[in-house]
C-alpha cells in the first residue's frame, strides 16, 4: 500500500470519527508544559480520528518589520518552503522537491506571518512510520530553509505584480488608507509596497529569521491522536534543529502601543468605482484586555450578527443605503483596530456615513436593548460548538490561548463567560474603548458630497426611505 492510499484510507476513517470528536474536544484538558530549551507546549489528546493538527508560534509577525522592510516578516515565512539545505548526510531539496516529499507523505507543513506572530503549521496522520517521516522533514524545513537568491527574485517580482494589481481594486485602496490612518506609525498599518520588497535582500531574509526562530521562543500547540509522552517527542524532533540560544532566551527589542486618535479624520479618496468603499474606526483594545467578552457581545448586536445586526437594520433595512453593513473588532498583542464597513453607491455615500456613525454613537452611549442582549447571548452561545467542530477550529483556539496568555480553562469557561455579560457591561465597556466623535472615515469613490462632509456625523440620522433592491 503506497503512502498516499494509506492516506486516503485512514482520511476516511478520520471523517467518520469527526462529528462524535467535535462534542466532546471542549471538554478535554489543556496540558502544558515547558521543555528544557525553553519552548512552551499546550496540547490536547484526541483519540477520536487518527491524525495530529501543530502550529509553532513565534514573535516574529509584521509588528517586527523594519519599516523600509514592510512585508519582511511574511516573506521570511514563506520562503521557507522555496527548498532546504543538505544537512546530515540528507541532499538539499529544491521547492519542487520539497512538494513532491510532502505530496508523497500525504501531510502538509508551511509557515506564514500575521501581524503578531510567524506560525508554522503540521499536519499528518499518526500512522508511526508516516508521522516519523513528516516530523523529520518539517523539522528539516524549519531549521535548514535554503532562502534560495533567485527564488526570492522571483517571488519579489510575482509579490510587486500582485501589488500593482491589487492596487487598480478600491477595496485595496480603501483598506490601505485606513490602516494608515487609524494605526499611524506603529507597524500594524506598515503595508508591502515593491519599495519595501526590492529593499529586502536574502541576507535580510536570513538574519530576521535566526533571530526570531529560536526554541526558547516557540508557542507549540497541538491536537491530535498522540499521547503526553508522544507530543514531547514530536515537539523535540520538530525544533532539534533550530540553534539553541546559549543562556537565557534573547529578548527581543520592545514594540510600541498603537497610540490613540486625537482627533477625528476624514479622507475622500477619488476613484471610478460603480460602488463607494467606506471604513469607519479607530484603535480598538489588546486580546488580553478584560473587556473583551462584554465587547464581542456588543459587537456581535452593532455590526457583527450579519442582516440582524443594528448597524444592517440601520443601514440596510430601514434605508436601502447598502446590501450589508458590518463592524468588528482586531485585538492582538496591540490595540488592533475596531472597523466598521460598508459599500454603496456613490450618491448615497455622504447619508450612509451618517446613519452608521450615528448608529455607533448612539451604541456606545446606550448600549444594547435587553432583546438584543439574549438573542445575541444565545446565538452566540447555541454557535460555540462551530468554533471547535474540527481539529484545525480547536488547534486555532488553542493557539490562542497559548499566544494570548489565556487561561487554561477558557474553552471550558467560554459560555458562561458570555452568559454572564450584562447590558451594562456592554455600554461601559463600549464606551472605555470607543470615541465616535474621534474617529477616522476612509472613502474611496464616494463623490465631492463627502469630501465636503464634516468628519463626525450630526447627532440626527436622515429619515428614512424605502430600499433600493440590488442584484
Amino acid at each position: 500500500m503506497t503512502n498516499r492510499t494509506l492516506f486516503r484510507s485512514l482520511a476516511l476513517s478520520a471523517l467518520l470519527g469527526l462529528a462524535a470528536a467535535s462534542s466532546a474536544w471542549a471538554a478535554l484538558p489543556i496540558q502544558h508544559w515547558r521543555q528544557p530549551g525553553g519552548a512552551q507546549v499546550f496540547f490536547v489528546e484526541s483519540r477520536s480520528i487518527p491524525m495530529v493538527d501543530v502550529q509553532v508560534d513565534f514573535d516574529g509577525g509584521s509588528r517586527r518589520d523594519p519599516p523600509a522592510q514592510a512585508g519582511l516578516a511574511g516573506v521570511t515565512a514563506g520562503m521557507t518552503s522555496k527548498g532546504v539545505l543538505a544537512a546530515d548526510n540528507e541532499p538539499p531539496l529544491d521547492e519542487n522537491q520539497l512538494g513532491e516529499a510532502w505530496a508523497d507523505l500525504g501531510a502538509g507543513f508551511g509557515g506564514d506571518a500575521s501581524s503578531d506572530r510567524m506560525s508554522f503549521s503540521l499536519r499528518s496522520l499518526t500512522d508511526p512510520a508516516l508521522l516519523q517521516r513528516a516530523v523529520t522533514l518539517a523539522a528539516r524545513q524549519m531549521g535548514d530553509p535554503a532562502f534560495p537568491p533567485d527564488i526570492w527574485e522571483r517571488e519579489r517580482q510575482r509579490m510587486s505584480a500582485a501589488i500593482r494589481e491589487a492596487d487598480t481594486k478600491p477595496a485595496t485602496v480603501v483598506s490601505k488608507a485606513f490602516e494608515k490612518a487609524v494605526y499611524g506609525s506603529h507597524p500594524y498599518g506598515f503595508e508591502p509596497t515593491e519599495a519595501s520588497l526590492a529593499a529586502i535582500r536574502v541576507e535580510d531574509i536570513r538574519a530576521f529569521y535566526r533571530a526570531v526562530v529560536l526554541p526558547c521562543r516557540a508557542k507549540v500547540s497541538i491536537v491530535g491522536n498522540l499521547d503526553r509522552a508522544g507530543a514531547d517527542a514530536l515537539v523535540t524532533r520538530l525544533l532539534a534543529r533550530l540553534p539553541q540560544a546559549a543562556g537565557d532566551c534573547p529578548a527581543l527589542p520592545p514594540v510600541a502601543d498603537v497610540a490613540p486618535l486625537a482627533a477625528p479624520a476624514l479622507q475622500a479618496i477619488p476613484f471610478q468605482s460603480a460602488q463607494a468603499h467606506v471604513l469607519i474606526g479607530q484603535p480598538g483594545f489588546k486580546r488580553s484586555d478584560p473587556d473583551y467578552f462584554p465587547l464581542l457581545v456588543g459587537n456581535y448586536i452593532l455590526g457583527g450578527s450579519g442582516l440582524v445586526s443594528r448597524l444592517s437594520t440601520e443601514v440596510r433595512e430601514k434605508r436601502g443605503l447598502t446590501y450589508s453593513t458590518y463592524s468588528y473588532f482586531s485585538p492582538g498583542l496591540h490595540a488592533g483596530a475596531f472597523t466598521v464597513g460598508l459599500q454603496t453607491r456613490p450618491d448615497q455615500a455622504a447619508q450612509a456615513i451618517t446613519v452608521a456613525k450615528d448608529v455607533v454613537a448612539k451604541f456606545v452611549a446606550d448600549g444594547p436593548t435587553p432583546a438584543e442582549l439574549k438573542a445575541a447571548k444565545d446565538n452566540l452561545i447555541g454557535g460555540f460548538p462551530l468554533r471547535i467542530d474540527s481539529n484545525r477550529k480547536l488547534l486555532d483556539n488553542i493557539a490562542s490561548i497559548a499566544w494570548n496568555n489565556l487561561p487554561l480553562d477558557y474553552l471550558d469557561t467560554w459560555t458562561a463567560q458570555v452568559a454572564k455579560v450584562t447590558a451594562q457591561d456592554v455600554r461601559a465597556a463600549m464606551a472605555r474603548k470607543l470615541q465616535p466623535d474621534r474617529m477616522v472615515t476612509v472613502s474611496v469613490g464616494a463623490g465631492p458630497a463627502v469630501a465636503a462632509a464634516p468628519a463626525t456625523a450630526p447627532a440626527a440620522v436622515a429619515t428614512p426611505r424605502a430600499p433600493t433592491v440590488r442584484q
